[in-house]
């Protein structure tokens, strides 16, 4: 069986759908121009009048590529990064553009630097790589991010290995005391004992005795402690020294529309 297919001519439109016609041109060229608007404020640095220009496209035309990705990019240069943050992440889920989605997800990842959130910088320009492999300023500032969250790490570690340190100090200071508490007892009791057994003796014996030297009470807990303080200090003053000769480095701020 053979089937035939009617071949229908395209409709004119009357009067009515023609005017429904010409006012969605005139909304669409409208957001555009908007669009446009914002970016020459953009340009010139203005980028407060230019979030103005890109929000009033998006009232037109929701979700509007670019308006949505250069609001971004406008709340970025205000360092209102949690603001940008959003706009970002909507510009990756909704644009279909691979390019655009890996320029979505570096400057999300730059507005997660700005704020010292370095983990999550480390996801979002890894999933600008996903989508743009050869991006060499994504690979830049993904390494750059990655050596800040290796510091961070670092640093509460030796914070956390501080505290641990100071713990177990009071616990060795708590148990020098006691034995140290028991000792001086014990020492009260046998001079006390030795004093006694003095006076009953008829024999006096005081005056031949020669004054004995006092032990000193830094024990070998305490003298480690304080060699590991003072090498403490000396590493310190090391570090600093070396932070003070590093060279700072620049990082890509942002990627246009």
């Amino acid at each position: 069986m053979k089937y035939f297919f009617k071949l229908l001519l395209p409709q004119r439109l009357g009067l009515p759908g023609l005017l429904v016609l010409c006012s969605s041109v005139l909304m669409a060229q409208d957001d555009r121009q908007l669009t446009r608007s914002g970016n020459k404020d953009f340009n010139k640095e203005k980028y407060a009048e230019a979030e103005v220009s890109y929000r009033k496209a998006l009232e037109k035309k929701n979700n509007m590529p670019e308006a949505t990705f250069n609001l971004g990019d406008a709340l970025l240069k205000q360092q209102r990064y949690e603001e940008a943050a959003k706009q970002f992440q909507l510009s990756a889920q909704t644009n279909p553009d691979k390019n655009i989605k890996a320029k979505a997800y570096h400057n999300l990842g730059n507005t997660y630097l700005e704020q010292k959130k370095y983990e999550e910088a480390v996801n979002a320009y890894k999933s600008a790589l996903k989508q743009n492999p050869k991006d060499a300023d994504t690979k830049y500032n993904l390494a750059y991010a990655n050596e800040m969250l290796r510091q961070k790490n670092q640093n509460q570690d030796k914070n956390q290995d501080k505290k641990d340190d100071k713990k177990e100090d009071k616990k060795e200071d708590k148990k020098d005391d006691k034995k140290q508490d028991n000792k001086d007892q014990k020492d009260d009791k046998g001079d006390k004992d030795k004093d006694q057994n003095a006076d009953n003796k008829n024999g006096d014996k005081d005056g031949d005795k020669k004054p004995q030297p006092q032990q000193s009470k830094l024990t070998k807990q305490e003298a480690e402690r304080l060699l590991q303080a003072l090498q403490n200090e000396e590493q310190k003053a090391n570090q600093k020294m070396q932070k003070a000769n590093a060279k700072p480095i620049d990082v890509k701020i942002e990627k246009d529309w």
